[in-house]
């Protein structure tokens, strides 16, 4: 602002009227040095004639912008923004994916009979006795199979 001298008593003026036009919602200095980050931005593509005015008035309107911006987030809850206050961060998102990824790699690395039974067990949610049955196979055959593939999956995964 080499056209306009920037002294205390000029700043504690633009304080005094943007603190008056935002009736003490805000803190007047820090929208004032919003306003002046922003001028600063402006000038580098347009000439400002009211130095004074576009800081005050760019104050104020930072002051409004936030004033209505916290209002509706006070009015809005997190569900109806399609925010879950329990919902993973990315990072950890992207690390769960990572795990499923090697999970099923190891999954398809099983015997297909194994594969087979521990999945019908897991997903399905069977017991011993219905995967026997139903595979016409001995229970403890069942228990050993998903034994084996618990064994596999838990080495194959550690570290990730």
């Amino acid at each position: 602002m080499s056209d306009t001298p920037v002294n205390r008593q000029f700043w504690d003026h633009l304080i005094r009227e943007v603190r008056r036009r935002v009736r003490g919602r805000a803190d007047a200095e820090e929208l004032l040095h919003a306003a002046y980050l922003r001028l600063m931005r402006y000038r580098t593509q347009q000439a400002v004639e009211n130095v004074p005015g576009f800081l005050v008035r760019t104050a104020v309107n930072i002051g409004v912008d936030n004033y209505r911006h916290d209002r509706f987030l006070a009015d809005v809850s997190p569900d109806e923004m399609g925010i879950c206050e329990n919902s993973p961060l990315q990072d950890e998102v992207l690390a769960a994916r990572a795990r499923l990824e090697r999970v099923r790699e190891g999954l398809s690395r099983l015997t297909p009979r194994t594969r087979e039974i521990f999945l019908m067990h897991r997903l399905d949610d069977l017991k011993y006795r219905e995967i026997a049955e139903r595979l016409g196979i001995s229970q403890s055959a069942v228990e050993k199979h998903i034994a084996k593939a618990a064994l596999f999956l838990t080495e194959w995964t550690e570290g990730w």
